[in-house]
């Protein structure tokens, strides 16, 4: 083997370092010995007195380099340092993914906030035992007038798979306080559910399971079936859908490239959003009609290249979910707590807060209840149904380079909504008298929006990247489903207004620290006020 050769082989990473100095020294050694030989034969006399020129045609040239190779790949073979097909074939057809951040947070109430029990936490009542409603205890409440300081950790770790043929399957597991749809928060500490506090461990849940078929993969154009449980496949922004919801069902996406920069978009979608027990009611031989519900969505929309600086995407989108706002029971006295009644399903699986609730159960004043004194053991449903319009856009200015500019603004109007229809039901977002203290008409909101800037970089690459956003908000009581919207801001929910400023900046290409401020204040109803701050540290790998 040649020293070329060798050293060739150690810069392509075939042969280490250490191994070629064998070998290097090892060639020397050929070579001088063969130098030797020659002038020995030099030397010699030939027996036929002749002179002859030594001469190596290419075949036999070639010949010699398929040995070297031969023997080199032989000796990578044995000592395992370049093994061909070493990775198992499937390995290649991965791709890992995964994420972690730790966050401080400070959550702070400005003084003035109601705390006389005006912020009942219909989540708590309805994932629990049906609230007493005529009973001297206070319903579950919300926080609203203690400062509290929060570590948190988020740990999201998954996998794309190519299954060849245009398939493609994915998943992806994360941490959580519990199984809520928008958060895979961990407070460290925080005891809970089985988990947690004194160093316990935490639970880890199943993020996302899917599978998707493309039945045109030409660059530009795209027609993909999703099914199981996948990303938010519509362009929206967090006040009606949070970045960590996950959609269950199936999704059809589609766009075509029609030149000139412009490329149209469509989803369409089904999604279950709750499946009744299938021995609802569990307590009866006789058992209750389904309360399914689900949401259909459907969303068109175009993204243009005006120019080499100018970007611009704009969608319109209608959501229609079908059945999920709550419904009056058949009248009935119920003997117990656990005495259902036939629309209890109607009611959120899971909620944060601000949107507008009614009574479920339509119980009737008999001696068994002291004619309505005592035992109104009552649940929640929502008050409106939710067919929601929303126009969103987005516009890009990269004439700055490598410095973006985005403006992002959304509407957002809740075609349902019938004001007139919820002030005879409501129990909450109503206006109130300082000086009676007695509730007055509904005051809720069928609208919402946002407008957003945000400067720097879009994706991070490499350290030093940085971006920044300010951002105002106001998201009406009713406007959107309370229980799927961005769960930061005003710790989540609707019936909220306010400012969000934040910014991050790289320490590496995978990892980045960044903070962020929300003031939000309550629209309808009685005042309350939050400022969060958070400190993250991010890291991708």
């Amino acid at each position: 083997m040649t020293i070329n050769l060798i050293n060739r082989l150690v810069q392509k990473g075939i042969l280490k370092a250490e191994d070629a100095t064998d070998l290097i020294q090892q060639a020397e050694q050929d070579a001088a010995d063969a130098k030797a030989q020659a002038d020995a034969a030099v030397a010699l006399p030939d027996p036929d007195d002749s002179v002859r020129v030594t001469y190596i045609p290419e075949t036999v040239k070639a010949e010699m380099r398929e040995q070297i190779k031969t023997e080199v790949m032989a000796q990578a073979k044995d000592e395992r340092w370049a093994a061909p097909k070493l990775v198992p074939d499937w390995v290649s057809r991965y791709k890992p993914m995964g994420d972690f951040r730790f966050r401080f947070e400070l959550d702070n109430f400005p003084d003035g906030n109601d705390n006389t029990g005006a912020f009942p936490n219909f989540n708590a009542i309805n994932t629990g035992s049906p609230y007493d409603a005529s009973g001297t205890q206070f319903a579950p409440q919300y926080n609203v007038d203690q400062e509290r300081w929060r570590t948190r950790i988020r740990f999201r770790l998954g996998a794309e798979v190519d299954l060849a043929e245009n398939f493609t399957a994915g998943f992806r597991i994360g941490t959580g306080e519990n199984n809520n749809p928008v958060s895979t928060n961990q407070s460290l500490g925080l005891a809970g559910g089985g988990q947690g506090g004194n160093f316990s461990k935490y639970a880890i849940w199943l993020d996302r399971a899917f599978l998707k078929y493309d039945f045109n993969s030409n660059p530009g154009t795209e027609l993909a079936f999703l099914l199981g449980r996948f990303e938010n496949p519509f362009f929206g922004t967090e006040i009606i859908w949070d970045e960590d919801v996950g959609f269950d069902g199936f999704a059809l996406q589609g766009k075509w490239d029609m030149g000139r920069g412009v490329t149209p978009f469509m989803t369409l979608g089904a999604f279950p959003v709750f499946n009744t027990d299938f021995n609802f009611a569990t307590n009866q031989p006789a058992k209750f009609k389904s309360d399914d519900k689900w949401l259909y969505g459907a969303q068109a929309g175009v993204t243009w290249k005006i120019n080499k600086d100018w970007d611009f995407k704009a969608g319109v989108a209608y959501y229609h979910f079908d059945n999920i706002e709550g419904r009056l029971s058949t009248p009935y006295t119920p003997q117990s707590a656990t005495d259902a009644g036939d629309t209890d399903g109607s009611r959120p699986s899971f909620a944060q807060k601000g949107n507008t609730y009614t009574p479920l159960r339509n119980i009737i004043p008999s001696v068994l209840n002291n004619f309505g004194t005592s035992s109104q053991y009552q649940y929640y449903g929502l008050a409106t149904p939710f067919h929601d319009l929303v126009i969103t856009g987005k516009l890009d200015y990269n004439g700055w380079e490598p410095c973006q500019v985005s403006l992002i603004g959304e509407y957002i109007k809740n075609l349902a909504f019938d004001k007139g229809e919820i002030d005879m039901k409501a129990v909450n977002n109503r206006s109130s008298s300082p000086e009676s203290g007695v509730l007055g008409a509904f005051d809720g909101s069928d609208t919402a929006w946002q407008v957003k800037l945000q400067l720097g970089k879009a994706a991070f690459e490499k350290k030093g990247d940085w971006n920044a956003s300010v951002g105002y908000r106001f998201v009406g009581s009713d406007a959107v489903v309370d229980g799927l919207n961005d769960s930061d801001f005003g710790h989540g929910g609707t019936n909220q207004k306010g400012f969000t400023i934040g910014g991050n900046i790289a320490l590496s290409k995978r990892v980045r620290i960044g903070m962020r401020w929300f003031s939000a204040d309550e629209i309808a109803g009685p005042p309350m006020k939050s400022d969060i701050l958070m400190f993250d540290v991010n890291a991708k790998f």
